[in-house]
């Protein structure tokens, strides 16, 4: 019997999680959800289950045109960053969920990362 892409993504997700909740010492881990038409990122504090910071294509301040590109995905990174490090973070865990590290989810930790947030 065939596994479905749903239970295929589920079982990473929940690996990657796994991995998460054994190595957190008190870190907020940077989530992202990646969709087909747009990308959003939370800093999120497992111990209190609060979202610290959090940034989408979908906000209209950030004057992103398409959410769906690597141009986007940039910008939503370094918007993160700049976030959080206005809260006071500046380490966290990078949580692909189930997407694989290629494309706009590597984009957006690389611009992270390069605006002065450490994954």
């Amino acid at each position: 019997m065939a596994i479905s892409k749903k239970e295929l993504f589920k079982r990473r997700k929940s690996r990657t999680r796994h991995q998460l909740k054994t190595v957190s010492t008190g870190r907020p881990r940077l989530s992202v959800f990646r969709s087909n038409k747009n990308i959003s990122v939370q800093v999120i504090d497992d111990s209190k289950g609060v979202t610290l910071a959090s940034a989408s294509t979908l906000e209209k301040d950030l004057g992103i045109d398409k959410g769906y590109n690597m141009a986007a995905a940039e910008k939503i990174g370094a918007a993160i960053a700049e976030r959080a490090l206005k809260a006071g973070i500046d380490k966290c865990y990078f949580d692909r969920g189930g997407y694989m590290y290629h494309g706009r989810v590597k984009a957006l930790a690389d611009s992270a990362r390069t605006n002065g947030l450490q994954i």
